[in-house]
């Protein structure tokens, strides 16, 4: 099953950021049994040339690969999917209109987005074009990102977007936005509003967690999309607990 029928009918999925711009890295991360990869090109280096070969290498393990853009227009947006990339996570979508303007950089069906199966989703112009845009319209992921204390009293109208598939929380920004803690009540409430909305427009919820651990806690609250940390935090954990085991004492 495709990432987006999984996402529609409720699976409880788990990826993570990819801030390393390598394709051994996505290998390995996909052997490890993740069931998606978001690779992070707005908040590390990740150009799309080596985009490209991380998403040939997430294809060798059959590791679906989303990008977190580094904004919502076009040119941001569709290069990705031409490469081979699922969908995208767009940043501070903070109300309909933004969200449309996504659906319309990323979906054939809305007229405006360039056309060309060439690339490697197209499998260089092999598959017959009217079924590849077909195809891409029905499997493609719209992630929209709620960061902003404005985008809380618009849910319901990016929610109501046909295009758009999982309502983001990025818990850093959105406290930020707030002028609050992580930890506080207030970032809490805010996600639970984006839970409620989402679940209104038979819509999934996402949210970044830091560890597995608190994964379990969010399920229960209906969110089923979690990207948990980054490829660095897991390398460094993992490096970090190795010196400490074998530093100890016996």
């Amino acid at each position: 099953m495709k990432l987006r029928a999984r996402i529609l009918a409720g699976e409880r999925l788990i990826g993570t950021f990819v801030k390393t711009p390598d394709p051994h890295a996505v290998e390995i991360l996909g052997l490890a049994g993740l069931d998606f990869i978001v690779v992070d090109q707005e908040h590390a280096p990740v150009g799309i040339g080596a985009l490209d070969l991380m998403v040939m290498a997430a294809r060798s393990v059959g590791l679906p690969v989303l990008i977190r853009a580094t904004h919502g227009a076009a040119p941001a947006l569709w290069p990705s999917l031409d490469l081979g990339a699922v969908g995208a996570m767009v940043p501070h979508v903070r109300d309909a209109a933004e969200a449309e303007a996504i659906a319309e950089a990323m979906k054939y069906a809305r007229g405006k987005r360039g056309f060309s199966p060439s690339g490697r989703a197209g499998g260089y112009g092999t598959e017959p074009a009217e079924a590849y845009r077909a195809r891409m319209d029905e499997q493609s992921v719209i992630l929209a990102q709620i960061e902003d204390a404005g985008a809380l009293d618009r849910l319901d109208e990016i929610a109501a977007v046909p295009e758009i598939d999982v309502l983001f929380v990025g818990p850093a920004d959105l406290s930020l936005s707030l002028g609050c803690a992580m930890d506080a009540p207030e970032l809490v409430s805010a996600i639970d509003r984006v839970i409620a909305a989402a679940s209104a427009a038979g819509k999934a919820t996402g949210l970044f967690v830091g560890t597995g651990a608190q994964v379990a806690h969010w399920a229960g609250k209906g969110i089923t999309v979690f990207v948990c940390g980054s490829d660095q935090g897991l390398l460094l954990n993992a490096a970090r607990g190795l010196m400490q085991v074998a530093r100890a004492e016996n």
